[in-house]
């Protein structure tokens, strides 16, 4: 499936006629094309494809669009998604418009043997997809998550497959230890560089949605929330020793001093200046 951005073919030369907010970017997470987060109040799209799946939440208002001949709707508590090549629509379905946050993905689990699935049920009522979703949006805003991203990303990519293919049943996995002790070791090998979810698979020898479900019933935390918690735990040390949060913060593996710093707030509760001056 082509992986160039879609947006070319994903808006058309009508104008918004009203207000409207608009963001987006290519973040560094394979398999993510784009992310678009957007607020209009009148526009209407035209019919038109896109190259790649599109994975739409509404947090505001609703939309309403075509899809081969069908209306359909994405009122804000479920998870729509558009497969790649069928023409679609949207326009508002209330007064005061609608305000989105689209990925559009390229995928190598999901070809096209899914876009049939889609077609007949693009619109998922799925509260847990929908907050996986959310937090997937939360860690692409964020340069240096991208380990975490991929983790969000690959049990996103699961769960939908198993709308599109529902299975007979649901096999049980029993805990694989051994291989979330392998993973562990890793990443305290790789605190300061990281590691992706794509290269930690192929260390290990393991499908990465596994691997982020051994590691979590492990040890009962992601493996980027690991990762993260290694790193604070070493800025805490450097940080009492005097040392400034900016130098911190790329002695430890964090993309940048905001990087730190939510993480570490997140962690232990203040931010590293306030920690810093608590010696």
């Amino acid at each position: 499936m082509p992986s160039k951005p879609p947006a070319s073919s994903a808006r058309g030369p009508e104008p918004a006629r009203g207000p409207q907010e608009v963001s987006a970017w290519h973040p560094r997470v394979a398999g993510v094309v784009e992310v678009f987060h957007a607020h209009f109040t009148e526009h209407a799209y035209p019919m038109h494809v896109h190259d790649a799946w599109t994975l739409l939440i509404v947090d505001d208002g609703a939309v309403r669009y075509d899809l081969e001949r069908r209306e359909r709707g994405t009122p804000h508590d479920t998870v729509s998604l558009l497969p790649p090549h069928v023409p679609h629509n949207g326009q508002p379905a209330t007064a005061h418009g609608f305000r989105k946050r689209v990925l559009y993905l390229d995928l190598p689990q999901l070809d096209e043997t899914f876009i049939g699935a889609a077609v007949d049920a693009p619109d998922m009522a799925d509260q847990l997809l929908r907050r996986r979703v959310g937090r997937l949006h939360t860690a692409l805003e964020h340069p240096g998550d991208e380990l975490e991203a991929e983790s969000r990303l690959t049990l996103i990519e699961e769960r939908l497959r198993d709308h599109l293919r529902p299975r007979l049943a649901v096999p049980v996995h029993r805990r694989d230890r051994g291989l979330a002790v392998e993973l562990r070791e890793l990443l305290d090998a790789r605190v300061l560089s990281g590691v992706t979810l794509g290269e930690a698979a192929e260390v290990v020898h393991a499908h990465p949605a596994h691997l982020v479900r051994a590691f979590s019933g492990a040890f009962g935390i992601a493996p980027h929330q690991y990762l993260m918690a290694r790193r604070v735990d070493r800025a805490r040390r450097l940080l009492l020793d005097g040392h400034p949060a900016a130098q911190v913060a790329t002695e430890v593996g964090f993309y940048d001093q905001a990087h730190l710093t939510r993480h570490f707030k997140r962690v232990v509760g203040v931010t590293p200046g306030r920690y810093a001056r608590s010696r």
